[in-house]
């Protein structure tokens, strides 16, 4: 209960703060954008690391090397909790945009921050609305912001995946950017599992090779869904090993 507080807590006190801050970084990024983003990005990523450090998050991370530092990439991971998010965005090492569902455009403070942040939000009901969102991708991938999606397309509840939505390789290959596949586990362990309350556990976060969309043929690339998806099962079934 003492760990729910202290979150919820500091997030008014930011969110508090951000009716000065929004405006400040929004004046960063109208002169130059790519310093806006950046600017963004250093605060978004301190504060996402403080609610972890305050909700007793205890982090282990495989495959950072696996990260490109000089070029964007497009980060495909599993879906277990809000705090997939809180845990996996500060490991980034560029300025990344999230694709999120539409309802998260609604939250005051929250949704500027996405905004700044250049995060594409899908109206999930509207199948039209997802070539929209492959299009802004790729727009943001050429400008060198990573984009990170749950394939997904939800939480998924218990220990099985969903099957990984194919349009999500689409970015990739249009943008001719690497897939990393990301495996998270244990997320839900710190919320979902006993909303709502926070308890503090260990979560790891794998990062897989690289998969270069450039380099596959047509029937190469159709497999890569199932390629990725599987390599996250494979991750997630090493941490737990390791972790046992």
């Amino acid at each position: 209960m003492i760990r729910m507080i202290l979150d919820v807590l500091y997030i008014f006190c930011f969110f508090v703060k951000s009716i000065f801050l929004i405006p400040s970084q929004k004046r960063i990024s109208s002169k130059d954008p790519a310093q806006g983003i950046r600017s963004s990005y250093r605060i978004v990523t301190k504060v996402l690391r403080r609610i972890a450090s305050l909700s007793g998050v205890r982090l282990t991370v495989y495959g950072l090397e696996n990260i490109p530092k000089d070029r964007p990439a497009l980060f495909v991971s599993n879906h277990r909790s809000y705090f997939d998010i809180v845990t996996m965005y500060p490991l980034l090492p560029n300025p990344s945009a999230f694709i999120a569902k539409n309802n998260l455009e609604k939250i005051p403070f929250l949704a500027g921050w996405m905004r700044l942040m250049r995060c594409p939000f899908l109206d999930r009901e509207n199948t039209a609305d997802g070539l929209r969102i492959v299009k802004d991708s790729i727009q943001l991938i050429r400008e060198g912001i990573s984009v990170c999606v749950f394939p997904e397309g939800t939480r998924s509840p218990g220990d099985e995946m969903l099957p990984f939505k194919e349009g999500t390789f689409m970015i990739a290959q249009k943008a001719g950017c690497p897939v990393i596949p990301v495996a998270i586990t244990d997320t839900e362990k710190i919320f979902e599992n006993h909303i709502p309350f926070v308890r503090p556990g260990k979560v790891t976060i794998s990062f897989g090779e690289p998969i270069d969309m450039a380099a596959l043929d047509r029937n190469q690339r159709r497999q890569v869904p199932a390629l990725v998806q599987e390599t996250v099962a494979d991750m997630i079934t090493q941490a737990r090993m390791k972790d046992s």
